[in-house]
């Protein structure tokens, strides 16, 4: 194997468990007071991470597409420089109905690969809130993952998703646990922390800055090569184990921009990857994002 080949596997590998989270329905609110859908949409900040169970908390009755793109201008796994420079994106198609059923289509393209169209993922979940103040979110997922190249190692996944946040809907954080499996298995965990900060708010126009923190935390096969001594010689031998530790922590500074059904969102992200034990002087790595997003009404 090649190191180009290395780099794209361990893109898989450890950049898979990511895009499960970037890409699940967690989702935090804002209070409304609205009677029509119609209003209800030009209020609403059109963000993976808000307008989901801002419409459940409306009572509505509701059915649309949410369509987005996202770029990245460069490309990292948990955090880690892969030594190939290269954008990537990810288009969206999701759709959400009152009933909590959500489905999506989404994937990825990497600037450098080949194949560019790495994967093609398709999900089914369902969302729902808990408590009189529906202040707690979840959603259950699974996620059936399509590879251009074949790659069998990791083609499902099962996603749960629970959501906190204050009164105010200005402090949040979400847990997401989710089981990866194929022809190997692994598990991950993430934590995200958010502030919600409205700069400026009209019927039909937000500006907003949400900084925001996530913890990733997963299982992880780790190989080591080491000099030990048998029989009074010296040899090199290799050493496979698990681990199940934090592998990335990641701030996320985006400034969002929502125009009627338009969403806009400009992000600086700085990765700080935790050591594991066959990894020495890991740097801190940094990217930009963008993001465009459209919602389609299919209730009128």
């Amino acid at each position: 194997m090649n190191p180009f080949q290395e780099v794209k596997l361990a893109i898989k590998y450890l950049g898979l468990l990511l895009f499960t989270i970037a890409t699940s329905f967690c989702s935090f609110a804002q209070e409304n007071n609205d009677d029509d859908i119609d209003d209800l949409l030009d209020e609403l900040f059109f963000n993976d991470q808000q307008f989901l169970d801002e419409l459940i908390e409306s009572d509505l009755s509701y059915s649309f597409l949410y369509t987005s793109a996202s770029y990245n201008n460069n490309t990292y796994f948990s955090g880690r420089d892969s030594g190939t420079d290269q954008f990537n994106l990810i288009p969206q198609v999701s759709y959400y109905h009152s009933s909590g059923f959500n489905a999506s289509i989404s994937g990825i393209y990497y600037q450098n690969f080949a194949p560019s169209w790495d994967f093609t993922s398709l999900s089914l979940g369902y969302f729902n809130t808990l408590g009189k103040k529906k202040n707690i979110n979840y959603n259950l997922g699974y996620t059936k993952f399509f590879y251009t190249d074949g790659f069998d190692g990791f083609t499902n996944s099962f996603d749960i998703n629970v959501g906190v946040r204050n009164k105010k809907r200005s402090l949040g954080t979400t847990v997401a646990a989710s089981y990866l499996f194929g022809s190997d298995a692994s598990y991950q965990l993430v934590s995200s922390s958010f502030v919600n900060l409205t700069l400026k708010r009209t019927q039909n126009f937000a500006l907003r800055i949400q900084p925001r923190i996530n913890f990733i935390v997963a299982k992880q096969n780790i190989t080591i090569n080491r000099v030990v001594t048998v029989l009074g010689r010296r040899v090199l031998r290799t050493f496979n184990f698990d681990v199940f530790d934090l592998l990335n922590t990641q701030v996320n500074i985006p400034i969002s921009l929502t125009v009627k059904s338009w969403d806009f969102e400009l992000g600086y992200n700085i990765n700080l990857p935790n050591s594991l034990p066959n990894e020495t002087n890991l740097q801190a790595t940094s990217f930009f994002n963008f993001s465009v997003g459209y919602l389609f009404n299919l209730s009128k």
